[in-house]
């Protein structure tokens, strides 16, 4: 079933929020890497950081780090 011009324009902010998310992760990570020195083979140390980061940023995402931790 095609999709629908709503449809289609709901995917296409979809993709546009997820870019501006990963680009802002990026960021984020680079600013957390050098902040620590710039040591090798951790990126995907300071990615995962620079996610929670931004999400706990976001209270309604349910993937957020609980405040009572």
């Amino acid at each position: 079933m095609p999709l629908g011009a709503a449809d289609q324009v709901s995917l296409t902010e979809e993709r546009a929020m997820a870019d501006l998310t990963a680009e802002k992760i990026r960021k984020r990570a680079h600013e957390l890497w050098e902040q620590a020195g710039k040591p090798e083979g951790r990126d995907e140390e300071f990615w995962h950081l620079a996610e929670q980061e931004i999400r706990n940023e976001d209270g309604s995402s349910p993937l957020r780090t609980p405040d009572n931790l």
